[in-house]
């Protein structure tokens, strides 16, 4: 894995670091030439002379150190230390001072400042691959710092190879500058096929979760500097922190690893639990009417109970109602049971027990569910079956891997988090349906039959997480490119503003200019980048076109309107169209030429024409008003949160909510991608937007990566049960979780 890992950044940065070697020889050849200095264009030709007797060793010297980096991952770091090179130079370790040289230091100023721009831009896949690298490696999670083909790790490869090259300080800074713009430009593209190569590879295939980025607490002025992952984990969290309060950021629940109690310690559990109840059932006694006992029962045995108990599921229901709940059953039981053998009989106290445990845990899962949940009425339906699994197997209660237990979890989850019919997939829930129906029907003494339906409901709702990641990722892709038009479109803007400056160019010429010449601009910066020839072709064009507007008595330049009719062509003009705005661009027209209604009408025309990467949804927004202290905190905190974090928010007064995936939002525009639970797009907000829907407490952010349901609902009642039997005397305060 390490070796195609290895393989693929080659392959990937293979045509980026040949053109490193070109363009850094072609800018000392043009620092040579255009030094006004003889002595410094003779520097700048002998270390041209210097590079080329040892180019050819840059590339495998760089490549050298990735493979080293590779191989050295299963090596322990000491506490506290980080990654070095073989040269003396701080970019080994970002973060530690120390008494150095100038040179050395503005090198690893360079460096780290390439990294660091590096690490902004790709901070999920980065996160990531920390993760699958962990794994490789037997070993936590690497920080960024140590990653193996991280941004530092290609910054510190870089610096080897160069100081190898024998060539002078400020020569490595030149090529460090072009090592950034030529190689590290497509960096977070590797980046990303390196991380989808490893999840096809199997290394973590399903993981999903990003590592949140929160918010920097203040540390008091005395306390001791940390160094190492201590210094990136001090200061993030408060002390009341835990994480329960952590983002939700995951498709779906996994079966988690959860630690039940080795089973000799079942038993010992359930003597815990019986012993509350105990305590639970006197205190009770002591309040009813009467004070005491019947003084003769006749209890009934666990196996008629439950026979009972399938005799009553197999009966139909009455029209109209959608289930039965535990206190009907076991009214019903009792009042067949008395009828048969008279008013002694009697639940026994430990099916006494099961009733009242399930009754008490479905009481705290109907709290978390929607009643209007598709799989709210399959939650319901499952309450014989586990009632019966539960008096013939006490360890439901005890067992976080119980299958029984298990199925429930699952279909609860699904009626609590799926919050829209349209959000719902239909296949997810026809399979929810098969797996009840599975149970109810054929459920005797086997659990194995809730473990068959759970894997079968669990096997559907991970496909469909994967769709939906699926669908999530193109909207992504999709919103990430409208914002890489958007800010080329900005910076062709201001590239315009700049070439224009001061000169009053005629309105019409200058319209021309903003409209239709800015969209060619933008394509070719958004096609070729800002340092291609193509754009630097087009900037010279630019300024060519505000001459040709500044001077009235030149001719016509027939190049110039070729170039610039075949570039309107690219962003869709066409014709007598292209040809026209061409030669009104190329050539000084004052706003009071007698052209009036060819003027008009070609303003029109452009007018009613669609602009590169026009969007409806993008329309400029109103200035928002200042926000409040809570708006701004709120803000500040929602861009700390990782793409995929969970929000629901209030639709109406009644307090119905939607769940809504954060997928990704924009750091320069603020512009926020929402998806629902299948993947589609749920439309865009402003992050401003969103933060005052949180202070205005219509929204929230979902924490719910503490447990699964059931052992969310089994905690709040034990907690309850502890609380009740503590005002009992001598009876214990614990309760298994």
């Amino acid at each position: 894995m390490l070796e195609r890992a290895l393989a693929l950044v080659s392959e990937e940065l293979d045509h980026p670091l040949n053109a490193l070697l070109t363009e850094y020889e072609q800018e000392l050849f043009r620092l040579a030439d255009q030094a006004r200095n003889p002595g410094v264009g003779a520097h700048h030709m002998a270390t041209l002379r210097s590079f080329r007797v040892n180019r050819a060793d840059l590339i495998p010297r760089f490549l050298l150190a990735l493979e080293s980096s590779l191989a050295a991952i299963r090596t322990p770091a000491a506490p506290g230390a980080r990654p070095t090179s073989s040269d003396p130079s701080p970019v080994g370790g970002f973060g530690t001072l120390s008494l150095v040289e100038d040179a050395v230091m503005d090198e690893g100023t360079v460096l780290r400042e390439i990294a660091s721009r590096q690490e902004g831009r790709a901070n999920l896949s980065l996160h990531l691959l920390g993760q699958r690298f962990g794994v490789l490696a037997g070993a936590p999670a690497f920080d960024v710092e140590r990653l193996p083909l991280g941004p530092q790790c290609l910054c510190r490869a870089i610096e080897r190879a160069a100081r190898a090259l024998e060539i002078e300080h400020d020569a490595r800074l030149l090529l460090y500058r072009i090592f950034d713009r030529e190689v590290m430009a497509g960096y977070a593209g590797v980046l990303e096929r390196l991380d989808n190569q490893f999840a096809e590879g199997g290394i973590l295939p399903a993981l999903t979760f990003v590592p949140m980025r929160v918010r920097a607490t203040a540390v008091p002025t005395d306390a001791p500097a940390a160094t190492g992952r201590e210094a990136d984990a001090a200061p993030t969290r408060s002390p009341a922190a835990n994480d329960a309060q952590r983002p939700y950021t995951a498709w779906a629940a996994a079966t988690p690893a959860a630690q039940d109690p080795d089973d000799d310690d079942h038993e010992a559990a359930y003597r815990t639990l019986q012993q509350l109840m105990s305590g639970r059932r006197e205190l009770l006694r002591k309040f009813r009417p009467g004070g005491e006992a019947r003084a003769q029962r006749q209890e009934l045995q666990t196996t008629e109970v439950s026979q009972a108990l399938r005799r009553l599921q197999a009966q139909p229901l009455a029209p109209g109602k959608a289930s039965r709940n535990l206190a009907e059953v076991r009214r019903s039981l009792l009042a067949q049971a008395r009828q048969r053998d008279g008013e002694a009989a009697t639940l026994a106290p430990q099916d006494e027990d099961a009733f009242e445990l399930l009754g008490m845990l479905y009481s705290h899962i109907e709290d978390e569910i929607r009643n209007e949940a598709p799989a709210a009425s399959l939650v319901r339906e499952l309450q014989i079956p586990l009632l019966r699994a539960a008096l013939q197997d006490h360890s439901f209660f005890t067992r976080k891997r119980h299958p029984a237990r298990q199925l429930l979890n699952t279909v609860a989850e699904s009626a609590a988090s799926w919050h829209e019919d349209t959000a719902f997939d239909p296949r997810v829930q026809a399979v929810l349906r098969q797996a009840v129906a599975h149970v109810v029907r054929n459920f005797e003494s086997d659990v194995g039959v809730f473990a068959e339906g759970n894997a079968q409901v669990e096997a559907q709702i991970q496909a469909q997480s994967r769709t939906a990641e699926l669908q999530e990722r193109r909207h992504v892709e999709a919103a990430q490119g409208k914002e890489r038009l958007e800010a080329a479109k900005l910076r062709a803007g201001r590239l315009m503003r700049e070439i224009v400056g001061d000169h009053r160019l005629p309105r019409f010429s200058r319209a021309l200019l903003d409209q239709a010449w800015s969209d060619v601009l933008t394509l070719t910066l958004l096609r070729h980048g800002e340092r291609s020839d193509a754009f630097r072709q087009q900037i010279d064009a630019t300024h060519r076109i505000v001459d040709a507007a500044l001077q009235p008595g030149d001719p016509p330049d027939p190049v110039l309107q070729a170039h610039v009719e075949a570039a309107l062509a690219q962003v869709g003009y066409h014709g007598d169209e292209a040809t026209v705005i061409a030669q009104r661009l190329t050539s000084h027209r004052a706003d009071d030429d007698t052209d009036a209604a060819s003027r008009t009408e070609l303003a029109l025309k452009l007018k009613a024409r669609a602009r590169l990467g026009e969007d409806a949804d993008r329309a400029r927004r109103p200035v928002p008003p200042p926000r409040t202290p809570e708006e701004q905190a709120q803000y500040d905190y929602l861009r700390t949160l990782p793409f995929g974090t969970w929000m629901e928010f209030t639709t109406n007064q009644q307090g119905d909510v939607v769940r809504r995936r954060m997928s990704w939002f924009s750091p320069i525009t603020d512009h926020v991608l929402f998806v629902n639970q299948r993947g589609q797009r749920s439309g865009e907000q402003s992050l401003d937007a969103v933060a005052r829907l949180m202070a205005s407490g219509n929204a929230r952010v979902v924490t719910e990566d503490r447990g699964h349901l059931v052992d969310r609902a089994w905690q709040a009642a034990m907690s309850a049960l502890r609380s009740f039997a503590g005002r009992g005397e001598g009876h214990p305060s614990g309760a298994p979780a």
